[in-house]
């Protein structure tokens, strides 16, 4: 069997920078454990999978060992998909997904992510975090991540965390950030609990750092920055109980798989 995929690199605004996701358009869902031999496979953070229902679309998410609940970067690389490859006209799509409704628009040459608001709560910092960072946070929240904020952006930028220090830590991933002098705020993703030591551009984080830099700063719109090695940016503003995140898409492949019928339901 024969089945379409493009490789997307998101919030980007050249190929090569910001974080590549596999989107594969589907008609029927596969097995689970067939996306996940996919995403496997593909061997990026993310791989999207997508299927019609009605005016909308179900989308869900495989890194390459697990699915996960929310996935910013890789619903973005959908939504270019859906727009700019397989014909979609009109200007909002709508996924469900496990988080509930997302909705994607263009907004000049912008696509923007419509995804819920996670507020995060105060923590206490896990000992793995100071160990691991070499450094003492000012802060550490939990929400979907746990939050560490820092006091310096030139730490953030410059330090190489203990993989197997955050390992330890009991979260999904771990969420650095620091305000910055060009930046409203810069950030970094480590995720080795889910098979991604760090992220290049990590969408749903934002939807739990927007709250926190919102409320520290009284400002609700942002223009942000992901540190990683690629790099990526955002244009972020919270509204009520949503978040809405911008970026840039840019096709870097398409192709086909070919899979086994004895591996397609």
């Amino acid at each position: 069997m024969k089945l379409k995929i493009y490789q997307v690199d998101a919030f980007a605004a050249h190929t090569f920078e910001g974080n590549p996701a596999a989107v594969c358009p589907l008609d029927h869902w596969l097995t689970d454990d067939l996306m996940q031999l996919i995403a496997a496979e593909n061997n990026l953070s993310e791989t999207a999978f997508f299927v019609p229902v009605g005016d909308r679309f179900s989308i869900r998410w495989f890194t390459p060992v697990t699915e996960v609940d929310l996935c910013g970067h890789a619903t973005l690389a959908s939504a270019f998909v859906l727009f700019e490859c397989e014909g979609y006209r009109e200007k909002k799509i709508r996924f469900d997904s496990r988080s509930g409704e997302l909705a994607v628009s263009r907004s000049g040459d912008l696509l923007v992510l419509d995804f819920p608001a996670q507020v995060p709560v105060p923590c206490a910092i896990p000992g793995e975090i100071t160990a691991a960072f070499g450094v003492q946070p000012v802060e550490c929240l939990r929400a979907a991540d746990l939050i560490v904020i820092l006091e310096d952006e030139t730490v953030l930028r410059a330090m190489s965390p203990d993989i197997e220090q955050l390992k330890a830590v009991d979260s999904r991933g771990i969420i650095a950030s620091a305000a910055s002098a060009e930046y409203d705020f810069v950030a970094r993703f480590f995720g080795p609990n889910v098979g991604i030591d760090e992220d290049p551009v990590t969408g749903s984080a934002y939807t739990q750092l927007v709250p926190y830099w919102s409320a520290k700063t009284g400002k609700t719109k942002f223009h942000a920055k992901q540190v990683s090695e690629r790099g990526g940016e955002l244009t972020c503003e919270q509204v009520g109980d949503r978040v809405l995140i911008g970026g840039r898409a840019v096709k870097f492949l398409e192709g086909t798989i070919e899979v086994s019928e004895t591996l397609v339901p």
